[in-house]
């Protein structure tokens, strides 16, 4: 078990988190570390950097995702109330039909 000082472990970090496309996997294999133990300082560090390849431009703010689900989800409702209305009106019309 290998000890790193704590200025390398730093920034090592701040390598990993410098750039969007950084990934654990590229940054540990280019300074010759095991990937999990690196995963441990970023995680030690409480880096702020989001998983995955997700760069900013692709990252929405949760806002206007829930709002337009809140507003699709009224929408659905009141379509469905529509078509239960319209569905009462069409059993009203059919039995009245037969008399």
């Amino acid at each position: 078990m290998k000890n790193y000082p704590p200025e390398f472990k730093a920034d090592t970090v701040a390598l990993y988190e410098s750039g969007p496309e950084t990934t654990i996997g590229s940054v540990a294999a280019d300074l010759g570390i095991n990937p999990e133990t690196l995963r441990n300082w970023v995680r030690a560090a409480g880096a702020s950097r989001p998983r995955g390849r997700r760069t900013p431009e692709t990252i929405q703010p949760p806002e206007p995702l829930e709002a337009e689900n809140a507003a699709l989800r009224k929408k659905i409702r009141e379509l469905e109330e529509e078509r239960e209305i319209l569905r009462k009106a069409a059993k009203y019309f059919t039995g009245e039909t037969r008399w």
